[in-house]
């Protein structure tokens, strides 16, 4: 994460100094994003599902649940239900092994876009397996760091989908090579989360604008975690669960300095002095 935060502040300052949108710098195609969002686990299925409510309202184009042993045949079922139409996912976080592919066969028949990292976080030779076990399409997150790793799972087919986070796979030059290895694989990709405040929900954007960024991300409006974010206008969606990508020079955001400031404990200035005889 260290690295994608200085390797995307100099694509932000690169195209800043071009005068352009950093999206557009990227080789981004389209100013229009759609978005989703990720609900984790709840106290009841009555609050999960007041939760998917609340965001299916508010637009969102997809809807992300954590499920884990004892959290998911039943809280699919009850979500499905209630919601037969939403496009519907589920995120597992490694939580299961290859033993519990009778449940994923369950999972086949509540028509869900994918399975996010059911096996474990580094593995793509049991995903492989469990994929050809089931109908759903298998989307690896954990496991993917590189091109190269998103090349040996496609030659594998350990998965039919990836999620794309910067801060994992190291900032948009990482990015834009997985990109282009799963967009000449006609392999589909979505961004993802990490919980990120203006600046990386801001680099989210202008990634999910490439081509290969063809499902719904973890990109949600800034309101959603935060009563006040750190950047200048906050990212709001659309009632249509789309996010504009700015036109401004580089993010297309500014910074909001007095939140900066007000939530700020320590402070170092660096100085160029010149360089020396």
């Amino acid at each position: 994460m260290a690295k994608a935060t200085l390797e995307n502040a100099c694509w932000d300052l690169e195209a800043k100094k071009l005068n352009v949108p950093l999206w557009r710098h990227l080789g981004g195609i389209s100013n229009e994003i759609s978005c989703g969002v990720s609900i984790g686990i709840q106290d009841s299925p009555e609050i999960l599902l007041e939760k998917i409510r609340k965001e299916v309202d508010a637009g969102y184009q997809r809807i992300k649940i954590k499920i884990k042993p004892g959290w998911d045949t039943r809280i699919v079922e009850r979500v499905r239900k209630d919601f037969p139409d939403i496009r519907l996912m589920g995120d597992a976080n490694s939580a299961y092994t290859l033993a519990d592919i009778p449940l994923f066969k369950e999972l086949d028949h509540f028509d869900l876009m994918m399975l996010e990292q059911p096996l474990s976080h580094d593995d793509i030779f049991d995903h492989a397996k469990l994929q050809q076990e089931i109908k759903t399409a298998v989307c690896l997150d954990e496991s993917i760091h590189h091109a190269e790793d998103a090349t040996h799972a496609i030659g594998l087919g350990s998965c039919r989908i990836i999620n794309v986070k910067l801060g994992r796979v190291g900032g948009h030059s990482e990015a834009k090579r997985i990109e282009q290895v799963t967009r000449e694989n006609q392999i589909p990709i979505w961004c993802g989360g990490m919980l990120e405040s203006g600046i990386g929900r801001a680099h989210n954007i202008a990634m999910s604008t490439l081509a290969g960024f063809t499902l719904p991300g973890d990109v949600s409006a800034s309101s959603r975690y935060w009563e006040e974010d750190i950047i200048e206008p906050p990212v709001m969606v659309s009632s249509s669960g789309t996010i504009t990508a700015p036109e401004g020079p580089g993010l297309g955001f500014n910074l909001n300095t007095a939140r900066i400031d007000a939530v700020t404990v320590r402070k170092e200035t660096i100085r160029h002095t010149g360089a020396s005889a």
